[in-house]
């Protein structure tokens, strides 16, 4: 990698990435847009990245799992020219979703119904260009504290491949932790940020409701299956919100609702599959044995009885006050405090909660939107792309980050 006086490779913070680099990065998004992994399959997209460190002088190390991997930069063992200091941890989420790529351009999937609708192209993009121009700072002396590259499988996967990279001892010597989310309602050239929570707890409900069944000219004989079921689909969620704090955000929201085969017969069972999410990590503990009260008193109070399987997903990501503070300096040292945003907490979900669990850190949106763009492609969607010049400015709010 050869270096320019104004590299941001060089002491001062300021500076943009050699031409060089960004088309390299921008070339390795593109091929990992082609080619997307679901959660725990994501086996090329590890090889790309372990042979890419591997040619920059790097030891990536592949996860316990399969999939996914980690690589440090710098030491911590005090000897002269090494890093001291606990690591700071540049996570990034590399599986893509199940869902089939709209868009018309030549970089589009061609893996029929996966796409990296989500962006974590991008995140993957990014820590791997920031571990790149971290480590030639680490080998030229320059790098003041020690840093982890944590390239996460599954977090779209509930409860998120996070909580099983954290068993595999990811965190092990890290101090500080930081990510990216890309963000379609903020412009390229621009983070939002916030302390406290930054998305919301999320989990999955599945209901299953049984009783009798019967004919439909005397449904007073038997279990009203039907009715039953949308009592639970209307009245379990307002339940939910009259016995918790309304500044909790608790919501129970059905996807899903099935029963019956024939107009003239009572069913005999019905299904309901839902999210529960929640702002408040509090709330969200509690929220199990409040959701499960609320639907057993209204199945019982129809007739029917239910079974549920209620299954945990993810903790509100609550970023941490000084981890925001770091994130703010440095896109103030590469791009002055006018790129740095407030931003609202989300109802989504994300793993990356589970390693603040563990260590203090924050998660920055990093803006994707065009510039002048007045409408936005939302995430999770076929047709969702970025303007890839948040590339560059994802790699430079790390390497600043990792250099203050």
């Amino acid at each position: 990698m050869s270096h320019t006086a104004d590299d941001p490779l060089a002491p001062a913070l300021p500076g943009t990435l050699p031409a060089e680099l960004r088309a390299e990065l921008v070339a390795f998004r593109r091929d990992l847009h082609m080619h997307p992994e679901l959660g725990n399959q994501e086996f090329r997209t590890t090889a790309a990245l372990k042979d890419r460190l591997e040619r920059a002088g790097l030891r990536p190390r592949v996860l316990a799992t399969g999939t996914g991997l980690v690589c440090d930069i710098g030491t911590v063992d005090g000897t002269p020219g090494s890093a001291a200091g606990e690591r700071l941890a540049l996570r990034a989420d590399i599986d893509a979703l199940p869902i089939p790529d709209t868009k018309t351009v030549d970089y589009a999937s061609t893996v029929p119904g996966r796409a990296h609708a989500c962006g974590h192209d991008v995140h993957t993009t990014v820590v791997l260009g920031a571990g790149l121009v971290l480590a030639e700072l680490a080998r030229q002396g320059r790098l003041p504290r020690p840093v982890r590259l944590l390239f996460q499988p599954a977090e779209e996967v509930l409860p998120g491949g996070a909580a099983e990279a954290v068993e595999c001892g990811v965190l092990d010597g890290v101090g500080q932790i930081l990510a990216v989310h890309c963000d379609p309602r903020v412009d390229a050239g621009r983070i939002g940020l916030r302390t406290g929570p930054i998305t919301s707890a999320c989990d999955r409900l599945e209901v299953t409701l049984e009783g009798p069944g019967g004919h439909t000219a005397r449904p007073h004989l038997t279990t009203d299956m039907v009715t039953a079921a949308a009592r639970v689909a209307v009245d379990v969620p307002a339940l939910i919100a009259r016995r918790v704090d309304a500044r909790a955000g608790l919501a129970v929201t059905w996807g899903r609702l099935e029963s019956g085969h024939a107009c003239n017969v009572i069913p005999q069972r019905a299904a309901l599959s839902g999210t529960v999410r929640c702002l408040d990590l509090h709330a969200w503990r509690q929220a199990p044995d409040l959701v499960h009260a609320a639907i057993d008193e209204v199945a019982t109070l129809h007739g029917a009885k239910s079974q549920i399987d209620y299954v945990r997903g993810v903790p509100p990501v609550v970023n941490e006050v000084d981890s925001v503070q770091l994130l703010h300096d440095a896109m103030a040292a590469r791009r002055g405090t006018v790129s740095v945003e407030d931003t609202e907490q989300s109802l989504g979900g994300e793993d990356f909660s589970w390693y603040l669990e563990h260590v203090p850190g924050a998660m920055a949106r990093l803006g994707v939107r065009p510039p002048g763009e007045l409408s936005s492609l939302d995430l999770h969607r076929g047709d969702f792309d970025v303007d890839e010049h948040a590339i560059t400015v994802g790699v430079e709010l790390f390497t600043a980050a990792a250099l203050l």
